[in-house]
């Protein structure tokens, strides 16, 4: 294991400096459009997913950067550099050129999630002071810009509206105008945490943070140029329009933007476009494994998967490997950091590779704390992860309070999750801090137990959260997703943990679901769990 070791050996305590031997790159996000284009000029940038056969729309990196360019003077005719402007939209192309407009424009980019309902738009527009928004008309059967008119009323700041639907005309009205100088450290998107625990904050996300960090991510997991990058994760997100999106750019690949997640339309981008990577959460490879195992495609291009957003069991690497023949990558991070923080790589020397969501990538400084003291921890032992470096927000939008509460004085951010860290800096993710369970005095990570009911051949995916017991404190109760027709007993699958897991974390409680409550970006809402545990049939 000696091609694992850090520069100065293997580690003594739970802190892996920063690698400094791969620079940053001091461009805001416009500027690394343009040297894109300057780079792979007519290869082929960017492909409408819409449809999976039939013609498509696409852009080469030429054209990319001359249409987000005129987008970015058209903005220019309605707002100022530093303006905040949302777009509340589904996964299309117009998506990602806003995103490079606003970005060369100086413009402030606020996202928003397509599902919200009037009450969370407005929330979200007030609190990110956003002056107007590009709104896609219509959302699942939802007249979005019905909502907009809507909820106006209540939004004195909002001055400015476009349906997506008029982009074209807007952009084709904007008048030929110098663009400003955008500096690295500008903030380029306000991001809304995707809420697990119901109360989503706005991360301020710098250019500097985003562009490097997908940069640094894709160079990471060995993309190079030519890749087809099949992208479902939603734009809104820091993984759709970061890591994907500014990954594939500035590694020369093609982004195949997804509408949203389907498996079938997924595994045929993949047949007909010939797709290499993706980059999704672990419940969409599940959902794709399935369908490939019922209906195959021929996914021969295909050579890499990369998960993040949810804790990834090792039996789903193996199935990958087995039903799909692709590699998979881990990965690990949170918006506030722009998102990733670690990553394992291909071909991983980590023996135990799977079972972690790898190292710090570069420029990035990791420690294991413990969450009272806040002194690192020996290797090995579990803490909250502190993370530290140029992709960590500038702070939460207008909310010091909470900014102070994850940021400290020495910039570290606190994740909120708990980790461990072993001799090589391999970190491990048992799961939220808020998320242990504590039964009678004793730490339960939910992680431990999710990863031994996903080997059971009866379930197809599971999730473990504590609830209130008046003996023990907290109670482990287990919410599974069947596999097939017939899920397996409350007292099978309590065998089966009981032969693999000490006595207190076998769950007491078993609750038998069709479907998970999730965010957009697919992960977990345990909170929700929680409340269908206490209101619901327990399936004792």
């Amino acid at each position: 294991m000696h091609e694992m070791a850090t520069a100065s050996g293997p580690l003594t305590e739970s802190r892996y400096p920063a690698d400094r031997s791969i620079p940053l790159i001091e461009r805001p996000v416009g500027d690394m459009l343009l040297a894109a284009a300057g780079r792979y000029c007519d290869a082929i940038a960017l492909i409408d997913g819409q449809t999976a056969s039939g013609p498509q729309r696409s852009w080469s990196f030429l054209e990319l950067a001359a249409d987000a360019r005129r987008a970015a003077q058209a903005l220019l005719d309605h707002f100022a550099p530093g303006d905040h402007v949302a777009i509340w939209s589904s996964n299309r192309p117009e998506w990602a050129i806003v995103e490079y407009g606003a970005a060369m424009a100086g413009l402030v980019l606020v996202t928003v999630n397509p599902a919200y309902l009037a009450d969370e738009l407005t929330h979200v527009l007030r609190q990110s002071r956003a002056k107007g928004i590009i709104v896609e008309d219509n959302y699942r059967g939802r007249d979005l810009g019905a909502i907009v008119a809507q909820v106006r009323a209540d939004l004195p700041g909002l001055e400015f509206i476009l349906p997506l639907s008029g982009w074209r005309d807007f952009v084709a009205a904007g008048s030929d105008r110098e663009l400003p100088v955008v500096l690295p450290d500008a903030i380029a998107q306000i991001q809304y945490t995707s809420g697990t625990t119901g109360f989503p904050k706005g991360a301020c996300l710098k250019h500097r943070g985003l562009a490097n960090n997908a940069r640094l991510y894709a160079e990471t997991i060995g993309a190079r140029e030519g890749d087809v990058w099949v992208n479902a994760m939603p734009m809104f997100h820091t993984a759709g329009c970061g890591l994907a999106t500014l990954g594939a750019l500035q590694t020369g690949g093609t982004q195949v933007m997804a509408p949203g997640f389907d498996a079938d339309q997924m595994l045929d981008l993949f047949e007909q476009l010939r797709g290499t990577i993706t980059l999704c959460v672990p419940t969409m490879l599940t959902r794709m494994l399935e369908v490939q195992e019922k209906t195959p495609r021929d996914l021969s291009s295909w050579r890499l998967a990369t998960l993040g957003g949810a804790p990834v069991p090792v039996e789903l690497v193996r199935r990958a490997q087995q039903v799909a023949g692709i590699e998979v990558g881990i990965g690990f991070g949170q918006t506030e950091s722009s998102p990733y923080l670690t990553h394992t790589l291909p071909a991983d020397p980590h023996p135990q590779w799977a079972e972690t969501i790898g190292r710090p990538l570069p420029q990035t400084e990791v420690k294991i704390v413990d969450p009272i003291s806040g002194a690192v921890q020996p290797i090995g032992v579990s803490g909250e992860i502190c993370a530290r470096g140029y992709c960590i927000m500038a702070g939460y939008h207008d909310a010091d309070e909470a900014t102070r509460a994850t940021i400290d004085a020495e910039g570290w951010l606190h994740t909120g999750d708990i980790g461990s860290m072993d001799e090589y800096g391999y970190c491990r993710v048992l799961g939220r801090l808020r998320d242990m369970i504590i039964r009678g005095g004793e730490n339960v990570y939910p992680r431990e137990i999710e990863d031994v009911l996903i080997t059971h051949p009866g379930v197809a995916d599971a999730a473990v959260v504590g609830i209130p017991d008046a003996d023990w404190g907290e109670t482990v109760a287990a919410c599974i997703r069947a596999s097939g027709a017939q899920p397996p007993s409350p007292e099978e699958l309590a065998d089966y943990c009981r032969a693999r897991l000490a006595g207190y974390k076998v769950p007491r409680r078993w609750h038998f679901m069709n479907a998970f409550p999730q965010t957009a970006s697919g992960k977990i809402q345990k909170f929700a769990l929680r409340d269908v545990l206490l209101g619901g049939p327990s399936g004792d």
